[in-house]
């Protein structure tokens, strides 16, 4: 099929595939991932894109880049360093300003020299005991600690997809990349305002949501435990953990057995049961009748009214019992990642106790925790799941599974020697790409390959690292961005916004570039907004005959303010379910932060990078 055979030009083409993809992209039914390379492939049929150039995006230097930044974040993850600076935001004491500055101003530092999202995971555990110790409700601190994330990937080459990308796209036009630090000025000035904003007067727009997961409300587990005991007419007597949930073919987490006084936690016990034993399990009375009907199970603690029986004697028993010990039960508290294997998929599809060796025992979402039998939820990004599984393995499990922990989690200083690997491999690459000794991706690329060699890594946890959607979403965006350029696209929106603008001065054209790629960035991925802006941005300059490097800096920086919605960055979805966030509540606090980010990063941006070069 060819543009031809349509009869419609390539800039009508190209804009019924973006906009189909935006589209798709907002809806959300689909991964972006999968989104972006029916969009590339759509280009190709129709003729847009030459077929043998359709996956040259997935050698390309600005994807080659993303994929090593991902694997040394996983590095300073793994040797420690992060974990030290996390112990010392442990001891900034009860004062929220205070929490927030240490909190908010650590994830800017870390963003800027790893991946915001990373940084966002390691602090974010902290954010959660500090809202525990000090009973805060963590929805103060977590979306200011994202934004924060957001904040301080704006102030180097690798801090953020959307700046490897406009460095390379300047390359590809003038033979001259931005560097490591040509961000800095801009992304500097930005995020100090940002911080003092959020510090200051930004976290009074931020909800206070009361019976979180930050002061153990979310799963109040004592309350949802009960005591069943295995009588000897029971049919569970002589079954297996296994064969007993075989048999009632539901999703109940049998948590301990308790046998003899002695109580051992579920996923160890691996004999069968016998009269006696008692099951500490987590059930509602739906679940509690089940088991009395199915297999003979009856409460240790029941109601006076011992004779009655029927639907009413589960659920009586359910109220009279007390809340039961959950000392040494190993449960930990995860929220689901944005680039999880669990997302729409179910806990049988998944096979977490088979496979994984966990035990879900409730979920949360929104807030609020999920009242649907276990094995019906499909899981989504922002869940928060209360799971149990062995203290050696779990933290292998969440990271298998792409989930975070929040709770129940020890800091470990990691190793000295691999510390200290690790921050002299990455400072190396630095100095490498600052005197142009060796372009990003090789330098990137040098300092991930010898942390894999020398151990900091291990081989799988850096293939893990790699956050497979956002690589194929940006190889596979590459050559549709290139489309939009090549089909005449990008000159007919430059042309329309110069029209515009022509009796304006030219900041004003500048500005509204800046807030439509911010718009562009809350609905989709902020490395597709940056990748669609940048060929606008070379027309409006082109055009206006001015230089282009302020117009691309607009675009480095607006791609990356995606404060408006929870979807728009992972950062911000990250903490959606944590915080108890309604989609409403970001544009609250997100709105004003917007407003300090255009205010101050467009004055410095022409005091850096004048338009006239």
């Amino acid at each position: 099929m060819t543009m031809e055979a349509i009869g419609l030009a390539p800039s009508t083409l190209i804009f019924i595939i973006l906009g189909l993809t935006l589209v798709a992209f907002i809806w959300g039914r689909f991964r972006f991932d999968l989104v972006a390379m029916t969009a590339l492939l759509a280009s190709v049929v129709l003729g847009l894109v030459p077929a043998d150039e359709a996956f040259r995006g997935f050698g390309h230097p600005a994807v080659i880049t993303v994929a090593a930044v991902l694997v040394l974040s996983r590095g300073f993850e793994r040797s420690g360093v992060v974990d030290i600076i996390s112990h010392q935001v442990l001891k900034v004491g009860d004062r929220l300003m205070l929490q927030l500055l240490v909190l908010v101003g650590t994830v800017v530092v870390l963003s800027g020299i790893m991946n915001n999202v990373g940084a966002l995971a390691l602090l974010l555990p902290v954010a959660m005991r500090l809202a525990r110790e000090n009973d805060t409700s963590p929805s103060l601190l977590l979306m200011p600690l994202a934004f924060g994330s957001l904040l301080g990937g704006l102030t180097t080459l690798i801090g953020t997809p959307p700046n490897i990308i406009v460095a390379t796209y300047r390359g590809e036009l003038t033979g001259e990349n931005f560097s490591m630090f040509s961000f800095s000025p801009v992304g500097i000035a930005v995020a100090l305002a940002g911080l003092a904003f959020i510090v200051l007067v930004g976290w009074r727009f931020t909800p206070r949501r009361n019976s979180q997961a930050g002061n153990g409300d979310m799963f109040d587990t004592a309350n949802y435990l009960v005591e069943l005991k295995v009588s000897e007419e029971s049919r569970a007597n002589g079954l297996t953990l296994q064969q007993l949930r075989d048999e009632l073919d539901e999703t109940i987490p049998v948590l301990a057995v308790v046998r003899d006084d002695d109580r051992r936690a579920g996923y160890s016990f691996h004999g069968v049961l016998k009269q006696g034993d008692i099951l500490l399990l987590e059930a509602g009375p739906d679940e509690l009748q089940l088991l009395e009907d199915k297999v003979g199970l009856s409460a240790v603690a029941e109601p006076e009214s011992k004779h009655e029986e029927g639907e009413g004697h589960a659920k009586e028993a359910m109220e009279e019992r007390e809340p039961v010990d959950t000392e040494g039960l190993q449960l930990v508290e995860a929220v689901v990642r944005g680039d999880s294997m669990m997302i729409n998929r179910s806990v049988r599809q998944l096979r977490l106790n088979h496979q994984f060796g966990l035990h879900l025992v409730a979920v949360a979402r929104d807030g609020g925790r999920l009242k649907q039998r276990l094995r019906d939820i499909r899981f989504q990004t922002g869940d928060v799941l209360l799971l149990q599984g062995s203290e050696k393995e779990i933290n292998e499990s969440l990271s298998s599974l792409g989930c975070l922990p929040l709770a129940s989690r020890e800091l470990h200083l990691g190793q000295p020697r691999k510390l200290a690997l690790s921050l002299g491999i990455f400072a190396l690459a630095i100095v490498a790409m600052l005197l142009d000794l060796l372009p990003a991706a090789v330098a990137m690329s040098s300092a991930a390959l010898v942390s894999l060699l020398i151990g900091v890594l291990p081989l799988r946890e850096g293939y893990h690292a790699i956050d497979g959607p956002v690589i194929v979403l940006l190889a596979a965006m590459l050559p549709v961005g290139e489309a939009l350029e090549t089909s005449g696209g990008a000159d007919i929106i430059a042309n329309s916004l110069l029209h515009f603008g022509a009796d304006w001065p030219v900041v004003v054209s500048l500005c509204g570039l800046f807030t439509l790629c911010m718009l562009l960035s809350n609905i989709v991925n902020n490395a597709a907004a940056a990748l669609l802006m940048a060929p606008i941005a070379a027309s409006l300059a082109s055009g206006f005959g001015v230089a282009l490097e302020p117009f691309l800096m607009a675009v480095a920086v607006s791609a990356s303010c995606a404060f408006l919605t929870p979807i728009g960055h992972q950062s911000n979805t990250l903490v959606l379910g944590p915080g108890g966030y309604r989609f409403s509540d970001y544009w609250k606090l997100g709105l004003p932060l917007s407003v300090v980010v255009m205010a101050t990063a467009i004055p410095i941006i022409l005091l850096v990078w004048p338009l006239s070069g």
